[in-house]
């Protein structure tokens, strides 16, 4: 078939389509450890749908990457040229790839599109070298879930309030149900798989219940003080008299197999709740954390790589204002069950939907207050050499024994050494 001039001209101005002539589709990849978690998970859904619904020329390449040895994975693409179009990255770990130059400065993005982050939860994290590098996506307080049966067959009429009342309620929980001689039933649980911030954030919880920090307001290393140490040994005592589960893996899935009476977590583990036994779940409950004040402080941030094309960073773009707009916002906080981070965004539904709603606000109000962050001041450039090099020490404390003051002394000098 031969075309005319006319509709030729016409076909290459983009005036005309052809029956089976369509567009050429444009592809964004989008990277996340939350592809397929139930709340956080089918929000992003949520937000991707609308925007392909919206966009229907683009499609979102949505891929999941497992959460353990995830920053790791998201460096090598970076280094290797090949970094996702929308960035998804825990905001502790973020810093690296803004030390690295691999990250678009947000500031005229946020100029030009009038994005108003005015009292957006967390959002300071995301200022780095004088440039808005990322967009908060969650700030948080742990609370505390609990198993009810488990606490009233030992005793126990009400949730912990204060670190003893939990060591004591952790101590009677921790059981031998079917007399085998093998523990069944473990009062808590604590992160003791791989090296990583798993250690260094679950002992944090118990640091600060006594007063201690990893590093203080001016940024320096206090792991050798004696409160931090205290808390050190707080969290030791629950590993050393063989209160929580051997190796630490699965510990939301045990919790809700009821083989774990309490957990600290963060608003997160309101998915894994869900997914208990319905014969189980009526039993699981939640109070706020007896460790005060609660571990808490920035989660995620969403943003985009330096090197992306402008074609699909303006696309990109588009994507992160609809995922922070108010309607999307609301609903972060109704189907991630925890407070959005833009001011306003927690309403009617999501009070309705989550009833603890109340107690996640509060224990991010008290983290807030307090200061608190999982990435230590002084040392968010360094965070995942200090995380590695502090849980690799903390695994040769239990494993070979040694002296509490000993390991925080090996590990304050590590960390002075990295700043």
């Amino acid at each position: 078939m031969k075309l005319s001039k006319t509709l030729g001209a016409l076909l290459l101005a983009g005036i005309v389509a052809l029956p089976g002539l369509a567009a050429a589709e444009t592809r964004l990849n989008f990277v996340s450890w939350q592809k397929g978690e139930k709340g956080y998970g089918d929000w992003w859904q949520a937000v991707i749908d609308e925007f392909e619904t919206t966009h229907p020329d683009v499609k979102i390449d949505f891929t999941l990457m497992p959460r353990d040895g995830y920053s790791d994975a998201m460096i090598t693409q970076f280094a290797a040229g090949s970094a996702p179009d929308i960035v998804h990255l825990t905001s502790f770990e973020y810093v690296t790839f803004a030390e690295n130059g691999w990250l678009e400065d947000l500031g005229p993005w946020i100029e030009k599109s009038g994005m108003d982050l005015n009292g957006w939860a967390g959002q300071s994290v995301c200022e780095w070298d004088g440039k808005t590098q990322c967009i908060m996506m969650l700030y948080f307080g742990y609370i505390m879930a609990y198993n009810e049966q488990i606490l009233a067959e030992a005793g126990i009429t009400e949730p912990p309030k204060t670190w003893e009342e939990f060591l004591a309620a952790a101590r009677a929980t921790t059981i031998d149900r079917d007399g085998d001689g093998i523990k069944d039933v473990y009062g808590t649980g604590v992160h003791m798989v791989s090296a990583n911030s798993g250690w260094t954030n679950d002992m944090l919880i118990y640091v600060l219940s006594a007063g201690g920090r990893w590093t203080n307001n001016e940024g320096k290393v206090t792991i050798n003080t004696p409160e931090t140490i205290e808390g050190i040994n707080r969290w030791r005592t629950l590993v050393d008299e063989g209160l929580v589960p051997p190796g630490g893996a699965e510990l939301d899935q045990l919790f809700i197999e009821g083989k774990v009476a309490m957990r600290l977590n963060g608003p997160w583990i309101n998915a894994f709740l869900q997914k208990a036994d319905p014969a189980i779940q009526p039993h699981l409950k939640y109070a706020a954390s007896p460790m005060q004040p609660p571990l808490g402080g920035a989660s995620n941030v969403l943003t985009l790589a330096a090197e992306t094309p402008q074609e699909k960073k303006e696309l990109a773009w588009e994507f992160i204002q609809l995922a922070t707009s108010q309607k999307f916002q609301e609903l972060y906080s109704e189907l991630g069950a925890s407070p959005a981070p833009r001011p306003g965004a927690v309403g009617p539904a999501s009070f309705e939907k989550v009833p603890h709603m109340q107690l996640l606000i509060d224990a991010t109000n008290a983290a807030s207050a307090a200061g608190v962050d999982r990435m230590p001041k002084g040392l968010e450039a360094q965070n995942n050499e200090f995380t590695k090099l502090a849980a690799e020490q903390f695994q040769r404390m239990i494993i070979e024994k040694l002296p509490t003051e000993a390991v925080a002394a090996t590990v304050q000098a590590e960390a002075e050494a990295l700043q």
